[in-house]
Parts: C-alpha cells; sequence; structure tokens
C-alpha cells in the first residue's frame, strides 16, 4: 500500500528562512506488530523490532515478519506504559555480537528500568547479561524512559522518567529517578562520569531534571548530545545534554499539571540548563534521530522527532549549529508514531504505536 502526501510547513522559528517542503512516499514496509516500540537495522540488511508486550521479533530484508519471536528476551513487567522498550546494537556489534534491552523489571508495586545486553546467534539471545536497574523501585506503570544511546567513547547513555508520582526526586542526585545515567558498555561506572566521588550522589548520572525522556541521539558529527522529554500538559523539551547538568524539571517548565494547576512559577532559574526548544501544547515525542541519508538532500544534518498525541514527526532544522524552524510531517497517517530511526539505505523509517502496529519506509515520491 503506497501513500503519498506533501508536507506540512510550519512558520519558521528565530527569523530563520522558510523551510522548503520536500515531496515523499509512505510505503507500509512490515506489519503485524502489536505495539511496536523501538526499531535496530542489523547489518546482514534485516532488522530488530520490540514490542512492548515483551516480545522481540525480526523483520526481514524483504519486510516479511518471522512469525517466531526472539528466544530468550527477558521477562518484562507490562502494563499501561510498562514493558519491552529499547533494542539497540553495541558499536562493535559486527565482532562481538553485543545488543542491549531495555524494559520495565518488576511487580506494579515496586518495578523501574532495566538495561541487559545478550548476543545474538542463530536468532536467538544468549550470554544474558543484567548490566543496570535504576533505583529506587517504585509503584504504578508510568515514565519509564528507555532510549540509548552511544557516545564518542562507546559508553552508552540510558534515558530514565521520573516515576510520574515522584517528580521532586528528579531533583535528588542520590537516586535514579528523572535522570539520564552513563555506563560503560559491561554496566559499570565511567570513571569521569560527572557526579562520581560527590557525596550522596548515585555514580551513574550524567544529568537529572528530567520528567520522561523518550528521545536520545548522539550527532558524532558535532559532538553534541541532544534528547527530548515529555511535559505534563505543554512543556515538551527539546534539550543539549552536557555531563552534570541539571535540567530543571519540576522547579522550571512550560507546563501545567493535569489538574490544570500551575507545577512552577519558572520557566527558567539560575544554574538550570533551559532547553533548545518546548512544544506547548504537548506534542508527547516518543523517540528522535538525526538524518544523514542521501535520498532527501533538503532533510540532511536535521533532527526528526516522532510525536504520539500530534500523532506527527517534527522535523527540526539544524543550520550551523542552531535550530532554525521546524516542520510537521507524517501527520496524514493519523497515527501514533512511537519510533522513527534513518536507515542505512537513506530512507526513514516509522513505527506506529498500535494493536495492529506496522513499520513504514519514507522515500522520495519520484
Amino acid at each position: 500500500m503506497l501513500r503519498f502526501s506533501r508536507a506540512l510547513l510550519l512558520g519558521a522559528l528565530f527569523g530563520s528562512a522558510p523551510l522548503l517542503a520536500q515531496d515523499y512516499r509512505i510505503e507500509t514496509f512490515s506489519e503485524g506488530l502489536e505495539h511496536p516500540w523501538a526499531m535496530a537495522f542489523l547489518p546482514d540488511g534485516r532488522m530488530l523490532v520490540t514490542e512492548r508486550v515483551g516480545r522481540l521479533r525480526i523483520v526481514e530484508a524483504d519486510g516479511s515478519l518471522d512469525p517466531e519471536p526472539v528466544a530468550g528476551v527477558p521477562e518484562a513487567f507490562i502494563a499501561a506504559q510498562a514493558g519491552l522498550m529499547e533494542v539497540a546494537l553495541d558499536p562493535d556489534y559486527t565482532d562481538n555480537r553485543w545488543l542491549y534491552l531495555s524494559y520495565a523489571h518488576g511487580s506494579l508495586e515496586a518495578n523501574n528500568t532495566r538495561l541487559a545486553r545478550a548476543r545474538l546467534v542463530d536468532d536467538e539471545l544468549h550470554d544474558f547479561e543484567v548490566l543496570f536497574t535504576a533505583q529506587p523501585l517504585k509503584a504504578g506503570a508510568a515514565h519509564y524512559g528507555g532510549r540509548i544511546a552511544f557516545l564518542a567513547d562507546k559508553t552508552l547513555v540510558l534515558t530514565l522518567g521520573d516515576g510520574f508520582d515522584w517528580r521532586e526526586e528528579a531533583q535528588n542526585p542520590a537516586n535514579h529517578l528523572g535522570k539520564i545515567v552513563r555506563l560503560n558498555r559491561d554496566g559499570s561506572v565511567p570513571q569521569n562520569n560527572p557526579l562520581l566521588g560527590r557525596e550522596g550522589a548515585a555514580p551513574e548520572i550524567y544529568s537529572l531534571g528530567h520528567r520522561n525522556v523518550q528521545g536520545i541521539f548522539f550527532d558524532a558529527e558535532n559532538d553534541r548530545l541532544y534528547s527530548h522529554e515529555h511535559g505534563p500538559r505543554g512543556g515538551d523539551e527539546l534539550n543539549l545534554i552536557e555531563a552534570g547538568n541539571n535540567y530543571g524539571w519540576p522547579l522550571a517548565t512550560f507546563g501545567i499539571d493535569y489538574t490544570g494547576a500551575r507545577i512552577s512559577p519558572y520557566t527558567e532559574l539560575p544554574g538550570l540548563s533551559a532547553p533548545l526548544l518546548h512544544w506547548t501544547p504537548s506534542v508527547a515525542p516518543s523517540s528522535l534521530t538525526l538524518y544523514r541519508g542521501e535520498l532527501f538532500p533538503n532533510w540532511r544534518g536535521d533532527l526528526f522527532a516522532a510525536t504520539l498525541a500530534e500523532r506527527s514527526v517534527r522535523r527540526i532544522r539544524v543550520l550551523d549549529g542552531m535550530l532554525a524552524g521546524e516542520e510537521v510531517l507524517f501527520e496524514e497517517l493519523e497515527e501514533r508514531i512511537r519510533d522513527v530511526r534513518s536507515g542505512p539505505d537513506g530512507a526513514l523509517y516509522l513505527l506506529t504505536d498500535s494493536a495492529e502496529g506496522r513499520v513504514l519506509r519514507v522515500v522520495p515520491s519520484e
């Protein structure tokens, strides 16, 4: 099934020149997935896709879905937002076959985000290792973060959430709620982590003051780590992450509580890092990538943020290291977009978040 459309343009930000529209075609690459959450491209042309309900699936190079899930996947706590989340390949995957999974672990009364790794051998997981479990365990089934990125030194960062009902803990350096953590690939703590050795601080912390970080991308070409996170009603943020910085939640925010109550009178405060941009009303950003393919020259070097509430992908133009406008894409699908990735073939790939989820492939219309 093919779908054709043209981008809907927003007014450019910061007085920049208007964005150039790009014609595209959306193809259904694969289907039959139940609430897919993340995808990763294997060197042999296949794709791994997680389903939030606890399965890891293989999509063949021709788009056909292997009917049997990958064996050896750890049992996840599955409820509401909880379940199996990210899959990411080790930077040296072709040599070591390690892949990394994030998932909710525990029970409704005591759970949090867990990171593990295993080797993919003959389409099964072997040598499974738990690397990290966020502390403390908390009740409920919301705000897990769960996205993974690898930095230039091949350490990894894992995004986390504030647990929803524990938002004040995002400012508490003694725990992992509302943080981004940085680990070596074996789960140990890098010796140059910013809070390592500070009394009362969790050594894994890389940054703090976050709400629910569901997108992260390391731009190796420019040595920049970008993330985005959910606000409450409004106040979704795009941030440039720097080691040890505090991003303000809930002391400073553009959002308000779901009750309509004001969370904070401040949108910025001294010592807190302000967002590069915020989305109010909320778009519910769910994944982040940077496009460097050849199929869409107008998109090269730009950030792409998938959204759930807006049911779109936001193209965020980056020009000379500065944000230079936004564009709303793919609203014609009328579907929640859980993941967006720049594929090795130059296409843009999307995951639709539904009980009948699909992998979509975006290519030029001509």
